[in-house]
């Protein structure tokens, strides 16, 4: 009973990680490990963009363990498999993990837990990814929350006032005769498409506390009214860390109830919502868990959308289509992992709207491409922005690309950097450079692949003929 092992999944950091200080606060030593095993989170194992910062994620993780005497013990699945060897080959008498959220995730985690009481083992688990878990806020008469502010009412209330976790100092570990080597889990992608990726992100806990102190310093005070604007700094850029648990939902409130203490009040309040904002997801998912394919307001079951369309969904994906906002978001996207969360919505829109492809294609581009793809959030984010999930308008809702790019993007800063072959374009005709078909052949940019007033009129009549049915 002297040695346990730590199960590192999705909490790859060591301050604040409950299940990390509950085995040190109990044994001797402590054995940490990562399994890989993508095929247990069917049919959500991670993409490439989110395999790319789990290697370098679990590099840094691996540093910090041995900065204090320990290493990251690595393994390939199948977990239960990989569990019984290390008990057998250490005499661990426990192991500890954090809790996953989604489906599949809990269903093979209460399947260990069962397998290693039935052989004597200790099962113990934690919460480090969330402020609440999933079942503890309900509605008065006991129902899972749909809607988005009763639910942030109450767990505002209810936000932890304790300070975080700290890291330990020193992690006593036991010798073991081999390991797994990194590369071989083969994370990496094998031909260098991840240059940009590389030149936007710092994964790792250490990159985490980086960026959140440096959107402390300059952008929390501009937050509630620049966050909007794709072309500056006006967000925390924190979503693939907290994604990957290389920082806690707890370290950021701590740090931004100190900030409010300070001069940063007014402005903190609406960044914590936006942490309301993936608590609900979560809740949601717990709660309703065929929502990564099955639409949460069943109605839209009877949406029409348009027939699949190959070639048209590759110039959305590609940043093709024509339509600059919309091409500027898919292209960073392909470059950097990640999107502003505006140009998300406007995406999104274009595709379930103007395009009427369903969103479920959007969301597996997502989840392939994003080095925050977290199945929570993606799917909250694509039943929103089609209609069919919690929250939804009461009306049916179209973002205009158009007017999105001249509020949000007045001086054209972001499509330019984005559009190189747009650099040159003349303010008036940048956010429709159609109306020049001319310019569009000297500059070699695509006509667009729909015509944005005639697709908004069928997606409003398609929204009518599924409200008569």
């Amino acid at each position: 009973m002297n040695v346990a092992i730590v199960w590192f999944r999705r909490d790859l950091r060591l301050a604040d990680n409950p299940a990390l200080a509950a085995a040190l606060a109990a044994h001797e030593r402590v054995l940490p490990l990562y399994v890989h095993a993508p095929d247990e989170e069917a049919p959500w194992a991670p993409g490439g963009a989110a395999r790319w910062w789990l290697h370098h994620s679990l590099t840094t993780l691996d540093a910090d363990l041995r900065r204090r005497g320990a290493a990251l013990q690595l393994a390939r699945g199948p977990s239960l498999r990989a569990l019984e060897a290390l008990i057998a080959q250490t005499g661990a008498g426990a192991v500890y993990w954090n809790r996953l959220y989604e489906p599949a995730a809990m269903a093979r985690d209460r399947a260990i837990e069962d397998a290693l009481r039935a052989r004597g083992v200790g099962a113990h688990c934690g919460n480090a990814a969330l402020l609440f878990e999933p079942w503890e806020l309900r509605t008065g008469q006991g129902d899972p929350y749909r809607v988005f502010t009763p639910f942030w009412r109450k767990a505002r209330e209810r936000l932890p006032s304790q300070p975080p976790l700290a890291a330990p100092t020193r992690v006593a570990t036991p010798a073991l005769s081999a390991r797994l080597p990194l590369a071989a889990l083969g994370l990496l992608p094998r031909v260098g498409w991840d240059a940009g990726l590389a030149a936007a992100w710092t994964p790792g806990a250490a990159g985490a506390l980086d960026r959140l102190d440096l959107f402390g310093e300059s952008a929390l005070d501009g937050y509630p009214t620049q966050r909007d604007f794709p072309d500056r700094v006006g967000t925390s850029r924190l979503s693939p860390h907290l994604h990957f648990g290389e920082i806690s939902p707890r370290q950021i409130v701590w740090r931004l109830g100190e900030l409010a203490r300070g001069d940063h009040g007014a402005a903190a309040e609406p960044y914590l919502r936006e942490l309301g904002w993936r608590e609900f997801a979560h809740h949601l998912l717990y709660h309703f868990p065929r929502t990564p394919t099955a639409n949460l307001n069943s109605g839209f079951d009877r949406f029409p959308w348009a027939a699949d369309d190959a070639e048209t969904l590759a110039r959305w994906q590609r940043g093709r289509t024509g339509i600059p906002i919309v091409d500027a978001g898919m292209r960073e996207l392909w470059s950097t992992g990640w999107m502003h969360n505006r140009v998300r919505m406007i995406v999104a829109s274009f595709l379930t709207r103007n395009l009427r492809l369903h969103w479920r294609h959007g969301a597996r581009w997502f989840w392939d491409t994003l080095v925050d793809a977290d199945l929570a959030n993606n799917t909250q984010g694509w039943q929103w922005s089609a209609g069919s999930g919690a929250d939804a308008a009461p009306y049916f809702r179209i973002f205009n690309p158009v007017t999105q790019a001249q509020r949000f993007d007045p001086a054209g800063r972001y499509l330019r950097s984005w559009l190189p072959e747009l650099a040159a374009v003349p303010d008036a005709l940048l956010q429709q450079p159609w109306r020049d078909p001319a310019l569009l052949r000297r500059c070699g940019y695509p006509a667009p692949v729909v015509d944005l007033q005639s697709s908004r009129a069928a997606a409003l009549a398609a929204y009518q003929r599924m409200r008569a049915t």
